[in-house]
């Protein structure tokens, strides 16, 4: 009768039951190391080339630990709930990244070649640029559910993006590559980074609405559910465009991420195995197909099956794509397991895009085994935060906008250092936060920007229950 008799008491629990603890201040302490790791590693590279401590790294370390409390600062005013980690782990990747690029730009061999321009100092402008853009997503986008009403808004912007570098007097070839656009005074800028974002949220947005359909099954076949014929339409307008994007812009990379995340996105949506098992045959036949006619994509195939005839043919003054590839390929095997130390590997030998497309290679090489394998479990956490998120969402277009943002990150990073690698063909792709360019790092931002947003509406407590007088009364009368 006591219990009873006293509701405050009662409904104080209830309130402490629902309230849960934001984690700013575990952000904020994890900050502190994303911050200082880099530093080190800044001071590092200095003492090992020139035998002294840079005269750049106050500024560096304050710059980085600015722009790194400007995003904490947003995030805990905007997104109080949002998951502890995303940042702290994007922050770290784009400090190292600011360090190895830097520490190329030390290279004698580099600096001696005609094109060679200082990187870092436009690094680090790409990267505030980006932690702004990351501000801008947090601050008016209050709610991910917005997104769903541009759903086909979404898709003719992703087009859009696509398209641009095919416009004469606007689009660039580059090495072979038909992906940039030249922007009068900001240098080339790459389309296909901000049109993944896009199609993600139409995806999310489509899916959503067609689950249903898309899940329901005509026969089964050798223990695989096979869908209705009228339900193949989506999954083929996706890949003969990710087809087209391969002819039209010889781009292995963007066409495997974007045909890659959308049929991861159809198995989240509709729990049918049938259809990973019909997008990896018809991704196989697309690359197949065109890797037989296309030439661009050819000497890359060619470059992967058999990197040291390509080399040698390349020595003997016949075009071939694979010099850099056996260049980096040597970095990871002279970098041993502990790797030769910061500023003291020849990755510079890689020449062009040592610095973006094979940035891996550096960290390969002077930090050895253990230190890629670390960077490959930073990205793994970003990706199981953004899973995570998407398992906490209670909507289902925030759940499948989450499980495609980091569907598409992870293939990034899978297409890139296994091209890296030799697992792969090279695909011109760079590695997220790391490797040198503002699109990426642009984009890569707004992306994180978004997972922080999703992962604040899952994580927020539900508001607490309005008292009600009434109840209140019939509860302490009732035996």
């Amino acid at each position: 009768m006591s219990s009873t008799s006293n509701p405050s008491t009662h409904h104080t629990s209830t309130i402490g039951a629902i309230g849960a603890p934001s984690r700013r201040n575990t952000e904020l302490a994890l900050l502190v190391f994303a911050v200082v790791i880099p530093v080190f590693a800044y001071a590092n590279v200095g003492l090992a080339i020139d035998g002294s401590v840079p005269s750049g790294l106050l500024s560096y370390g304050l710059g980085l630990g600015l722009l790194a409390g400007v995003a904490h600062l947003v995030v805990r005013k905007f997104a109080p709930y949002a998951d502890p980690l995303l940042l702290p782990l994007a922050t770290l990747l784009n400090g190292l990244g600011l360090v190895c690029i830097w520490r190329l730009d030390q290279s004698k061999l580099l600096q001696s070649l005609p094109n060679f321009f200082t990187a870092a100092p436009r690094q680090l402008l790409y990267t505030a640029l980006g932690i702004a853009l990351f501000a801008v997503v947090l601050i008016f986008l209050k709610d991910h559910r917005v997104l769903q009403r541009y759903t086909y808004i979404s898709m003719f912007t992703a087009l859009i993006l696509l398209v641009l570098p095919l416009v004469p007097g606007l689009g660039a070839n580059i090495y072979g590559a038909k992906i940039w656009i030249n922007i009068p005074g900001l240098g080339s800028l790459q389309p296909g980074e901000f049109a993944k974002i896009a199609l993600a949220v139409f995806f999310a947005g489509y899916l959503m609405v067609k689950r249903d359909a898309l899940a329901l099954a005509s026969r089964r076949f050798m223990g695989l559910y096979l869908p209705r014929g009228r339900d193949l339409g989506p999954i083929l307008v996706v890949w003969v465009i990710s087809i087209l994007i391969l002819v039209f812009e010889t781009d292995l990379g963007t066409s495997l991420l974007f045909f890659g995340m959308f049929v991861i996105m159809l198995y989240v949506a509709t729990e049918r195995t049938s259809w990973i098992v019909f997008g990896l045959l018809m991704s196989a036949a697309g690359a197949v197909g065109v890797g037989s006619v296309e030439p661009h994509v050819h000497q890359r195939v060619e470059a992967w099956l058999n990197p040291l005839h390509e080399w040698k043919l390349s020595r003997q003054g016949v075009y071939g794509h694979s010099e850099q590839s056996m260049e980096a390929l040597w970095a990871f095997g002279s970098g041993g397991t502990l790797g030769s130390g910061w500023g003291q590997g020849h990755s510079d030998l890689i020449k062009f895009a040592a610095n973006s497309d094979f940035i891996l290679a550096t960290f390969g090489e002077e930090l050895g085994l253990a230190g890629i394998m670390a960077i490959l479990i930073v990205y793994a956490l970003i990706v199981e935060r953004g899973v995570r998120t998407a398992l906490a969402a209670r909507d289902p277009f925030g759940k499948l906008l989450a499980v495609g943002l980091s569907g598409a990150f992870a293939l990034q990073v899978f297409v890139v250092s296994g091209g890296v690698m030799g697992l792969i063909p090279l695909t011109g792709m760079t590695m997220p936060f790391m490797a040198y360019g503002g699109s990426s790092v642009l984009a890569n931002w707004a992306l994180i920007g978004i997972l922080i947003r999703i992962s604040d509406t899952a994580r927020r407590p539900a508001p607490a229950p309005v008292s009600n007088p009434d109840a209140e009364m019939t509860q302490v009368v009732r035996p």
